[in-house]
């Protein structure tokens, strides 16, 4: 048989020599090997300005995501405040949408660090501190005799060496010390937890509430934000207010001005013209004229002497953060049957566990106030002039005896000897 090539015959078609790829389409011209390098080249630069075009996207949104909160950050951190820079940081997550995740990393910590029932119970009591330095009220023949509150029966029998007995400390008053300090256990359950208490008597001191930098959220005058330089001749002590106010919905007024608006039913710590102290459920409506000063915080939380029968039952009532069984350091105020300050605070408190210690220091009405590690604060003053500070309550992470000598975020309450013209309002020079 013949192997010489023939041409095609009719419809044949002769495949490509040379193996140079597919037969261009119909019509089209054929594609040169330079061709080619160009279209290749030319997507390569669409891929790259593709991914110029994303990166510029993907960092104006890191801009619009980073910066603002960046500036917000730097702004509120270069505010004067006695909070250390962690806590502040803290803070700030909360209050700029990050409260949810604040609040579980806190219910996790305390639920890991939650104290275990029983145990071996203390054989002393951690010293009162400092309180040797006082100054020792002088007899004063022309004195009447004041009351002074009857010892704190523990809950944990025997009692130890000065369990429950209230010590005069700080200054002197004439014939009195107005600030005393007594420790006690409360439950008997917990037998190395000790709660702190402090008496304030009401017949010569002049209770004060201060705005912070950031609480009350709106309103002024904001005042100094500190015990101010003017009154510290007069200064007692200091102790910490209550919940932010998007926490609790307190209400907060001063020398007429209101703050944050009062709440009807709620708890409410009232200062009057006159000097008297005393916590009530607000009847609703403005404070009338007598009122120098009222600040809310939830429901009672003891009431007759008797405990709120709703803290077992609904824990957001008592703050949305850590509810009302988690085990954590908690403050409270209240008043006794003679209408005497008694202020309350101690660690792994849950808010029955606080009302019941309230109670037990002689409160017949009280309120929860300010909880978690680092809020409670109650400092006394031992000398005129905001001089020889003590820091009673022994939470680690608390600012220390500056606090509330130096501008604050918080509002707080201040402790003076009676102004010698008889004028209560809340002096802010």
């Amino acid at each position: 048989m013949s192997t010489e090539s023939r041409p095609p015959q009719g419809g044949e078609t002769q495949p490509p020599q040379g193996g140079g790829g597919p037969p261009p389409a119909s019509g089209e011209p054929p594609v040169s090997g330079a061709d080619r390098v160009r279209l290749a080249r030319r997507e390569a630069r669409r891929r790259q300005l593709r991914r110029r075009r994303l990166i510029a996207l993907v960092v104006v949104v890191l801009v619009v995501l980073v910066v603002p909160p960046t500036i917000s950050y730097a702004v509120y951190m270069r505010q004067p405040s006695s909070v250390s820079w962690k806590i502040r940081s803290v803070e700030w997550v909360r209050d700029n949408h990050g409260a949810w995740l604040v609040n579980f990393a806190e219910r996790t910590y305390y639920s890991v660090t939650a104290p275990k029932k029983g145990g071996p119970g203390l054989t002393a009591l951690p010293s009162v501190a400092a309180d040797s330095g006082s100054a020792t009220p002088k007899p004063s023949k022309t004195a009447r005799s004041l009351y002074t509150p009857p010892p704190v029966k523990p809950a944990i029998s025997p009692a130890l060496a000065g369990e429950g007995v209230w010590h005069p400390v700080g200054r002197a008053v004439g014939a009195s010390t107005p600030v005393r300090v007594a420790e006690f256990r409360a439950e008997a359950d917990y037998p190395r937890i000790v709660t702190y208490a402090a008496w304030i008597d009401h017949t010569i001191s002049q209770l004060a509430l201060y705005p912070g930098r950031v609480e009350p959220p709106q309103g002024s005058p904001r005042g100094p934000m500190m015990v101010p330089d003017g009154q510290r001749e007069r200064l007692l002590a200091v102790f910490n207010s209550a919940f932010k106010y998007k926490d609790g919905q307190g209400g907060f007024f001063v020398n007429g001005h209101e703050y944050t608006p009062l709440t009807a039913g709620m708890g409410t710590l009232v200062g009057y013209d006159d000097g008297h102290v005393d916590i009530i459920k607000w009847p609703g409506g403005s404070p009338p004229g007598n009122v120098v000063l009222a600040r809310q915080n939830l429901p009672m939380i003891v009431n007759n002497g008797k405990p709120n029968p709703a803290l077992n039952t609904n824990g957001a009532q008592w703050g949305w953060t850590l509810g009302n069984a988690v085990r954590v350091w908690r403050s409270g105020v209240g008043v006794d049957r003679h209408g005497n300050l008694i202020y309350v605070a101690a660690p792994s408190q849950s808010v029955m566990s606080l009302a019941g210690s309230l109670i037990r220091a002689g409160a017949v009405r009280a309120l929860e106030f300010d909880i978690n590690t680092v809020w409670p604060t109650f400092n006394y003053f031992r000398r005129p002039g905001a001089q020889s500070p003590v820091k009673f309550l022994p939470n680690v992470q608390h600012p220390g005896i500056t606090r509330y000598l130096v501008p604050d975020d918080r509002d707080f309450f201040v402790v003076y000897t009676r102004d010698k013209n008889g004028d209560f309002s809340v002096p802010f020079h």
